[in-house]
C-alpha cells in the first residue's frame, strides 16, 4: 500500500513541475531549498552528520540550479541575484564543515524573503 501511495506522490511531484510556470518553478526551488535547510538544521540538533552533510548538498544543488538559470539580459537584478545566491552556498558549505546550524538558518530566512518577493510578483 505504502509504496502506491509514494508512487502516485511522485506522478503528483512530477506533473506539477512539468505544467508549473517558470516563476512558479522559482517558487519550487526556494521552497525545496528552505525544506533541506530545515532538514539540515534538524540534523545539526541531532548529530546527524550523514543527514546534515546530505541535505546541505541538496539545498546547495538547488542554489546553484537558481543560479546557472538566471536571465542576464534582466540586468542588474540578476547580477546581485548571482551573487547571492554564491554567497549563500558559501554560507552553507561553511555550515557543513563547522556544523553551524545558525548559518543554515541564516541562510534558510534569505530564501524564504527571496520567496515571499517571487509570491509577491506572481
Amino acid at each position: 500500500m505504502y509504496a502506491n501511495t509514494s508512487n502516485a506522490y511522485r506522478i503528483y511531484e512530477s506533473n506539477n513541475v512539468k505544467t508549473a510556470s517558470p516563476k512558479g518553478l522559482i517558487i519550487m526551488l526556494y521552497e525545496g531549498a528552505i525544506k533541506f535547510c530545515r532538514f539540515a538544521e534538524m540534523a545539526i540538533n541531532e548529530n546527524n552528520i550523514e543527514r546534515r552533510n546530505e541535505n546541505l548538498k541538496k539545498a546547495q544543488d538547488i542554489l546553484t540550479e537558481l543560479q546557472v538559470t538566471l536571465n542576464h539580459d534582466a540586468g542588474e537584478i540578476a547580477e546581485k541575484l548571482e551573487m547571492l545566491y554564491a554567497y549563500m552556498n558559501s554560507e552553507l558549505v561553511q555550515a557543513n564543515i563547522q556544523n553551524d546550524g545558525m548559518k543554515v538558518a541564516y541562510v534558510r530566512s534569505m530564501l524564504e524573503e527571496l520567496k515571499e518577493a517571487w509570491n509577491a510578483i506572481i
